[in-house]
């Protein structure tokens, strides 16, 4: 496994090898040690290659990632994999505000707490905090899956559009528009799913409670004609 270390190699030139490497590469699997909080690294891997990271991160950690596996054994600034595309991205520690920002696909696992806006707008991420969340947390969600085994903060939803979201604490505040939902079995099912690549244990997916979009909002309500 070739490892780069960031106090030597410059973030650019690591970046820049993840990015020429093709499928199916000798090379599919490196170390980063002493990442000392540097930006965007591991931003913009396109192929299914695996990185561990020993030590924390600054901003946008793994954003764009398509089809690797990000691991950072530490915690992780703001925007951490920010507009995933696919493949997993893991913070072993906590994550700072706007976490899986405008994600599109792929798994990321939070197991520390993550701050505010975790998943804001989301567009078919699916994100598993197993900790607590912040304020304003799937902001203007539109699909995909949020997680969350501890607690959320003010505005959970607010403005959501169709994604899930499943909490087993408290939740301080719900947003505009969001409502708690009906868990049926599918959700039940899909719950159970996540949580096993979540690798979450001695959890029951029926401790959770769904919360979804009233579908008020950006439905037209010719009630409300005078008004437009």
């Amino acid at each position: 496994m070739p490892v780069f270390d960031l106090s030597v190699t410059s973030l650019r030139e690591f970046n820049s090898i993840l990015h020429s490497l093709s499928a199916g590469a000798n090379d599919n699997a490196f170390e980063v040690v002493n990442p000392r909080g540097h930006h965007a690294v591991a931003v913009g891997i396109d192929t299914p290659v695996t990185v561990d990271i020993r030590g924390s991160v600054g901003y946008y950690c793994a954003g764009m990632n398509d089809g690797g596996t990000v691991t950072v054994h530490g915690s992780a600034g703001p925007g951490v994999a920010e507009n995933m595309m696919s493949g997993t991205v893991v913070i072993e520690g906590d994550a700072s505000q706007y976490a899986g920002a405008t994600g599109q696909g792929g798994l990321l696992v939070i197991k520390g707490n993550a701050a505010s806006r975790c998943g804001i707008s989301m567009k078919g991420i699916d994100i598993v905090v197993h900790g607590n969340i912040g304020h304003m947390s799937a902001f203007m969600g539109q699909s995909g899956h949020l997680v969350v085994l501890g607690d959320a903060g003010d505005a959970l939803g607010d403005s959501l559009y169709e994604a899930k979201l499943f909490v087993r604490g408290s939740v301080q505040s719900l947003g505009s528009d969001c409502i708690e939902k009906e868990m049926r079995p599918e959700h039940i099912a899909k719950l159970s799913e996540l949580l096993e690549k979540a690798g979450v244990k001695d959890v029951r997916p029926e401790e959770f409670k769904r919360y979804g979009s009233a579908r008020k909002l950006y439905n037209f309500n010719i009630d409300n004609a005078d008004a437009y």
